[in-house]
């Protein structure tokens, strides 16, 4: 599969983004470059190669022993007290009552 500079400039209209001619070469070029890539990684055997480490050696697997380096991502959630909704509006600079009034920011 190549990506194609109509491609491109559909991305880059979802992403709001104005690309110069040159910026859309250079994107199409890159684009491809990386493609082409992951198809050739896609063309090596990699049957009998074990998979990688996560980055906890916990990760997945809560019966292992782990190190405490990541024990804070690990920690159980726990049901807080919410902000008072009249409280809440009170500190907002603009607001309808209900809901935070805030300026538009998508043109289109």
């Amino acid at each position: 599969m190549k990506v194609s500079e109509k491609d491109v400039l559909y991305v880059a209209d979802l992403a709001n983004l104005e690309l110069t001619p040159e910026e859309r070469a250079r994107m199409v070029r890159d684009l491809n470059s990386i493609l082409e890539y992951v198809d050739r990684l896609n063309q090596l055997d990699t049957d009998g190669v074990s998979p990688m480490a996560q980055v906890s050696d916990r990760y997945g697997a809560p019966e292992k022993e782990g190190t405490a380096k990541f024990e804070y991502a690990m920690r159980a959630d726990e049901l807080g007290g919410c902000l008072d909704h009249k409280l809440a509006l009170a500190n907002a600079p603009e607001s309808d009552g209900i809901f935070f009034k805030v300026p538009k920011v998508i043109e289109r």
